[in-house]
């Protein structure tokens, strides 16, 4: 896999490694994961989602066809340090919606495949 990790923290880089691996995500793609402060995330999540308050991480997907050929932009994570109890599981989280799993409408699995990634990182 050709990751451009180059808009991701260097002390996020190894969550947003272990979810791509996780879901098998291989070629080309770039993802951004930018930390922002409560009241960035709140108008954020005001603009995007229509609820005045700060959240914990978004995500913004961009390129949701995994078939098309070539490079894949898979989105943004916004994450907000203040409102995490952990900023790498929030990661993981929001990576996770990038590759399109949505806890809202599974039964389970995608928070169950962020533990497992989670306790992977928490054992390195």
């Amino acid at each position: 896999m050709s990751l451009d990790l180059d808009d991701v923290p260097v002390d996020l880089r190894p969550a947003v490694t272990a979810t791509l691996s996780a879901v098998g995500l291989t070629g080309e793609c770039h993802l951004a994961v930018t930390l922002v402060p409560p009241e960035e995330m709140q108008e954020l999540n005001l603009r995007f989602r229509g609820r005045d308050l700060p959240t914990d991480v978004l995500s913004m997907p961009i390129d949701e066809s995994p078939d098309t050929p070539g490079p894949r932009e898979l989105g943004d994570v916004f994450i907000c340090e203040a409102e995490c109890h952990s900023v790498p599981e929030a990661v993981v989280h929001g990576v996770l919606h990038l590759c399109g799993f949505d806890h809202e409408v599974d039964r389970g699995e995608m928070l169950e495949l962020q533990d497992r990634i989670v306790a992977g990182l928490d054992s390195r």
